[in-house]
């Protein structure tokens, strides 16, 4: 089968800050925290932590009144940041408009929490509030492939419809995957990205219980997510939505539709050593194979983003595996932790950074990792961690990295686009 290389046509994010792709990479740069501080009274026992929320999102807005009501939030955020991505593309929402078979077009889709929530208010319905039935239509809201079952239905799309679960590398396994498919030729187009709402009150709790969430008030919040910091306190948990559109290179082409970027290799491993703490050797197994995939070399490579969640056992261990992988270039790699700055979205982790990751290339800029100045911890140096956005930078080639609980590992590379 013909190898294809695989263009970014179209990008789409909905995030924290609102506005576009443009804007939302313009406050990264800027290293502008969206960690606020979300309390909750509307509970027995409320919530009080450090989170990043969409607030600004508009559901009907963006999708209609009709649809949007048919939709669990993750589902909302997914399905928007997709037709942002499509629009982009230079694509029409309806099928035949432009003469264009789209049987063998497809969607792939990583959540790790997907419609839980909606689960969750049912159970609220009928143990707190003493309900005997839940909502007709909480078993289609709350199923994990909502969002790539809607934007197939939206778009026309007959060719595959999946969705993946692999906890924070979900849709950097989603992403690589509908990679795999436009490279083979099966198919020309395909949409993919992840979406996740990370505020239900269960899913809250259990990650305190992990002991692995910052702690912080109305006044600290800001700063609370600090990967690679000496005195990091943990990841801090968010939502939002982010979508690509990839394309065949050939067709893109033909069409003449505007190349963002390319993706040029997918590397995946499992870890197979502890459900939880996080092992370099199998991280460097991903690193390795995303790169002998993309046919490059660790001297091609111009900028990572890391993982980099602030939880004390992971972040030194990304950076010993990238210290292995690079060798004494490591010193000279740009590194930097946007999660930082947006959160951390489990699920669609893996689709925001692969968007922050394609935008740097497209614009030569790298985004920084937040509240790092002066405060990185001995055992995460060895790499050029990125303390303020950079512009104007030679970008070539970088690397995105989602490494998850249950030890799955998800690295992708990307080229920057034709100049």
């Amino acid at each position: 089968m013909c190898a294809h290389r695989v263009a970014i046509t179209g990008i789409g994010v909905i995030s924290p800050y609102g506005g576009d792709t443009g804007q939302f990479f313009e406050r990264l740069l800027a290293g502008e925290s969206a960690v606020r501080h979300l309390h909750t009274d509307d509970l027995p026992k409320p919530l009080s932590t450090p989170f990043v929320a969409c607030t600004g999102f508009d559901a009907e807005a963006a999708l209609g009144k009709p649809l949007a009501l048919m939709m669990e939030r993750f589902s909302q955020l997914g399905v928007a940041a997709a037709f942002q991505a499509w629009d982009q593309a230079g694509l029409p929402r309806q099928a035949g408009a432009d003469g264009a078979a789209r049987d063998g077009w497809g969607c792939i889709w990583g959540t790790a929490l997907g419609g839980l929530a909606a689960h969750e208010r049912g159970s609220r319905e009928m143990w707190l509030k003493g309900r005997e039935r839940v909502s007709p239509l909480s078993v289609v809201q709350g199923m994990n492939n909502a969002v790539n079952a809607h934007i197939s239905i939206q778009l026309g799309l007959g060719g595959v419809s999946t969705s993946h679960t692999a906890a924070c590398a979900s849709s950097g396994i989603a992403i690589g995957e509908a990679f795999r498919r436009v490279r083979s030729g099966e198919a020309t187009v395909m949409v993919t990205g992840g979406s996740d709402v990370c505020q239900s009150y269960g899913v809250v709790r259990a990650w305190e219980a992990m002991r692995v969430m910052a702690p912080g008030d109305a006044q600290t919040a800001p700063q609370a997510c600090r990967p690679f910091a000496s005195d990091r306190a943990g990841l801090v948990l968010g939502e939002g939505g982010a979508a690509l559109v990839l394309e065949a290179w050939e067709h893109a082409v033909a069409r003449g539709a505007t190349i963002h970027g390319e993706i040029v290799g997918y590397g995946t491993s499992c870890d197979h050593s502890h459900l939880v703490r996080p092992h370099q050797p199998g991280q460097v197994r991903a690193l390795r194979a995303a790169l002998a995939d993309a046919g490059l070399v660790p001297a091609d490579i111009h900028y990572v983003n890391a993982h980099g969640t602030a939880t004390a056992e992971g972040d030194p261990v990304e950076i010993a595996a990238l210290r292995e992988v690079f060798g004494e270039r490591s010193r000279e790699l740009p590194v930097s932790a946007t999660k930082s700055m947006h959160g951390h979205l489990l699920g669609a982790a893996g689709a925001i950074e692969a968007v922050v990751t394609a935008l740097a290339l497209r614009e030569q800029a790298v985004p920084p990792t937040a509240h790092l100045a002066g405060r990185i911890d001995p055992a995460c140096e060895g790499v050029d961690h990125v303390l303020e956005g950079r512009r104007h930078v030679p970008l070539r080639a970088a690397l995105s990295n989602s490494f998850a609980f249950g030890g799955s590992n998800a690295v992708l590379a990307f080229r920057a686009p034709p100049r």
